[in-house]
């Protein structure tokens, strides 16, 4: 094992031995906008006591260059990793100077460079083990410290950190930042941010309480900062998660920044909370996107209590932090914001999410086994977010409103600024809804796989509730008729399902639904009378949860190779275009192109995907000016664009001008209707030039390189194939952009000669890549072959291989043997 993979066994041993106090970390970005500097000088001072007479250090940087203990000079022992710390004293005082690395890959301290105005950028990410790439630390997450960041920068430049300046020097052309120390909190979420960002200022109080709020954006990307609802929607979640949890917010300042190059949607870093900037529209968004973006505004802001003010001792408890968020971030938007259907959104696109992941064969419970940080980093997944937080709706359901809470703010109380585990939450929780949780802790949080559930009439004609993959449930079944047009529910049963069946007796309906109102984490079936209704006249159901819950039996259905991928799409066809809850009609839309794709049958596949091409553009046409719908379905042309080229004029003429009354093709679908011209050959090298000209910023050059690499020439997809694997100076979305560009339009013609090199280097790729970048070459660019071959013989000949390299090996051949099952059984 290499020396940068900590395992669990190890840093609990650190732990036990170290108890750290302080740490004082001093970065010199002075030097940022130079190119050519590839590093940044970086001073670590921590305080710390010992039981042992060594420990060790985590640094990844360009060089160690001295390492002072108790005052006394010592030579350096660095492998790269791990900084060997030897003779300690029973109190100590180590100082590091070193330096470290600017990133490329979105890991540790990134740097942008913005082509709109050349003006660089920096901001941190660390979760779950990067902050050693800036910062000499204990990299792990019990071992939590007070840290005083001071950070010499440019001149005019924002610099934050997790708290607020305490002092501020100026120079000539330099600043010397130092920052209050903060609160104990773990190193990976410590945070820091430079450069020339425009900043929104704002506040929330609430009684003698005062938090400073900011938000701020590269300065090239301001018009299109919606600060004043990202505000409201943050004062909104402050009001509702100080009265839910009775702690107040313990942060002191709220800083919300909007970074490029983002690997995650965001990062809940404590006083400076990072987001993707692909939660800013460049130019027109549907309510969905604006309801997606409030979400994750609340699920970061939940994680201020669970993750950072109550922090989990290892990464098998990573779920006590994210299930909680994942489930907050609904609840709060459902309560606290205009977007009331949140539940509906979740119901459909975050446990299909979740379904997902947990029929792999690398599922895993939601306490996981980590033994190492590899695999930690894998496991912010479908499981740990989504099927936690449908898990916990279901524990709400189960125990109450007010017993969840009271349990949350007891957990709050008694473990503030610490660490905890499992038990640690089951103990506050049974003792405030007094249920030993043991039993349901063990059914859903101890176990892995998904249950189905369907209605069985046997030969008397008796009805029976029935599952697979048995665990303990609380739903209700929904029954619905047709009453003028429109589908309606009439009655709704409550039951709890504990073994394989139950006895039922379910009056004719129309429309059955199993799960009504989604309390459950449970694929439910339609039985064949509410799929025919559904064929006839989803559309008409009133209720949008009921909608998406029919949605989401459809797709899991479809995926499970039980509904005919073609008559999947014929459902699609024929209701998204009626569809009026947008978060439904996007995860639709994106359902029926992944059908088409990866479940449809060979032969019929060109013929499908003519219909939908039809099917977008028509809904196109027919769509409100101006509407979410409108936008969607330009979104959905343009992808289909790409794999049928019937429609090239049209989206040539949308590119010039010609559009719908209403629409705003902005860069970003610019871009994407060009690619897709590009993709099937109706637009060339000289559009591109004069796109990008159009576009000169970082998001236009980046889509420009996946434009380029799309070029359906074979010459032009070996170059991307040849970036991707040797380039190691493209940045992390540069590398998303060869990769889809080489598998652009799906022509397997042109890339399925390096099918046999795609294994010869991918574990060259884990080695000597870091593991972001490693991980999206091994996912991206996985065959999809028509067999299993060339896969299996590679898992067969390298047992040895990286556990987190083969997990990922094994995900992509089982998504590769759901195509060719699903395919193969369809008539």
């Amino acid at each position: 094992m290499h020396t940068a993979n900590l395992t669990r066994e190890e840093t609990a041993a650190r732990s036990a031995a170290i108890t750290l106090h302080r740490i004082r970390v001093e970065l010199d970005l002075t030097g940022a906008p130079e190119r050519a500097r590839t590093g940044f000088p970086t001073t670590t001072v921590l305080e710390f006591d010992a039981t042992v007479q060594s420990t060790w250090l985590d640094f990844i940087g360009e060089e160690v260059r001295r390492v002072e203990v108790n005052g006394e000079e010592r030579d350096v022992v660095y492998d790269g990793a791990r900084l060997t710390i030897d003779d300690l004293a029973a109190s100590n005082v180590v100082r590091i100077e070193a330096v470290g690395a600017y990133s490329r890959s979105g890991e540790g301290l990134h740097r942008f460079h913005d082509p709109a105005d050349d003006r660089t950028y920096l901001y941190t990410q660390y979760e779950p083990a990067d902050s050693r790439r800036v910062m000499a630390c204990f990299e792990q997450p019990d071992m939590k410290a007070e840290y005083t960041f001071v950070i010499d920068a440019p001149s005019g430049w924002e610099v934050l950190s997790n708290q607020s300046p305490a002092h501020v020097d100026l120079g000539v052309g330099v600043q010397r930042v130092q920052f209050a120390p903060t609160l104990p909190i773990s190193s990976y979420i410590t945070a820091v941010a430079a450069g020339p960002y425009a900043r929104v200022d704002g506040e929330w109080t609430r009684d003698e309480q005062r938090v400073a709020l900011g938000v701020l954006v590269r300065r090239s990307l301001v018009e299109h900062l919606e600060a004043d609802e990202i505000l409201e929607v943050t004062r909104q979640g402050l009001d509702f998660f100080t009265d839910a949890f009775a702690y107040p917010y313990p942060w002191g300042k709220y800083d919300q920044i909007f970074v490029p190059e983002y690997n995650l949607g965001a990062m809940e870093n404590p006083g400076l909370v990072t987001f993707t900037e692909g939660y800013l529209s460049r130019g027109a968004a549907t309510e969905a996107q604006r309801a997606g973006r409030a979400n994750t505004i609340l699920h970061e802001m939940a994680h201020m209590w669970f993750g950072d003010l109550v922090t989990m001792t290892w990464w098998d408890d990573l779920w006590l932090k994210e299930s909680f968020a994942d489930y907050m971030g609904s609840h709060a938007s459902a309560v606290a914001t205009r977007f009331h259907d949140a539940w509906v959104t979740f119901a459909m696109r975050r446990k299909a999410w979740a379904y997902q992941q947990d029929q792999l064969p690398t599922t895993h419970p939601i306490v996981a086994d980590i033994p190492d940080l590899e695999a930690a980093k894998l496991n912010f997944d479908g499981i740990t977010y989504a099927k936690g937080a449908s898990v916990l709706k279901q524990l709400v359901a189960f125990v109450g409103d007010e017993a969840f809470f009271e349990g949350a703010r007891r957990y709050f109380a008694a473990n503030a600024f610490g660490n905890t585990t499992l038990d640690d939450f089951l103990v506050e929780l049974s003792a405030v809804s007094g249920r030993d949780m043991t039993d349901w802790a063990g059914a859903w949080l101890q176990t892995t796989g998904v249950s189905t559930i369907w209605v069985e009439t046997d030969a008397d004609g008796a009805q029976h509730l029935v599952q697979d993959d048995v665990r303990p449930h609380r739903l209700r079944i929904g029954l619905y008729d047709r009453v003028d047009g429109r589908i309606v529910r009439r009655e709704q049963r409550e039951l709890d399902l504990i073994g394989e069946r139950v006895e039922i007796e379910l009056p004719e309906a129309d429309l059955v639904l199993l799960n009504d109102d989604d309390l459950t984490y449970a694929k439910a079936r339609l039985d064949e009378r509410s799929l025919r209704t559904v064929e006839e006249s989803l559309s008409d159901i009133e209720d949008p949860l009921a909608r998406a819950l029919v949605w989401s039996s459809l797709w899991n259905a479809t995926r499970d190779g039980e509904l005919d991928a073609a008559r999947f799409v014929a459902i699609v066809r024929a209701h998204a275009p009626r569809e009026s809850n947008g978060g439904l009609l996007a995860a639709a839309l994106l359902d029926a192109a992944f059908a088409l794709r990866h479940f449809v049958s060979d032969d019929r596949r060109a013929a499908e995907q003519r219909a939908w091409t039809e099917t977008t553009w028509a809904a196109l046409q027919q769509a409100d000016a101006a509407s979410d719908s409108q936008l969607s379905w330009a979104r959905a042309l343009a992808a289909a664009s790409a794999f049928d080229d019937v429609h090239h004029a049209e989206v040539r003429a949308l590119l010039d001008g010609d559009v719908p009354d209403g629409l705003v093709v902005d860069p970003d679908l610019r871009w994407q209707l060009l690619t897709a011209l590009v993709t099937t050959g109706h637009a060339d090298a000289s559009d591109i030039a004069a796109e990008e000209e159009r576009d000169d910023t970082g998001d236009g050059r980046t889509a420009a390189r996946r434009a380029r690499a799309s070029v359906p020439d074979a010459a032009v997809r070996a170059a991307a194939w040849t970036a991707a694997w040797e380039d190691q100076s493209l940045t992390n979305d540069h590398l998303d952009a060869e990769i889809g560009g080489f598998r652009a339009g799906g022509r397997r013609d042109l890339i399925e000669s390096y099918d046999e090199e795609y294994f010869a280097r991918i574990g060259t790729a884990w080695t000597d890549r870091s593991i972001e970048i490693a991980r999206r070459l091994v996912i991206g660019l996985f065959p999809a072959r028509s067999s299993l071959d060339l896969v299996d013989a590679w898992l067969s000949v390298n047992p040895e291989a990286p556990a987190a390299l083969r997990r990922l090996l094994i995900e992509q051949r089982d998504h590769l043997a759901r195509d060719l099952r699903v395919r193969g059984a369809q008539g």
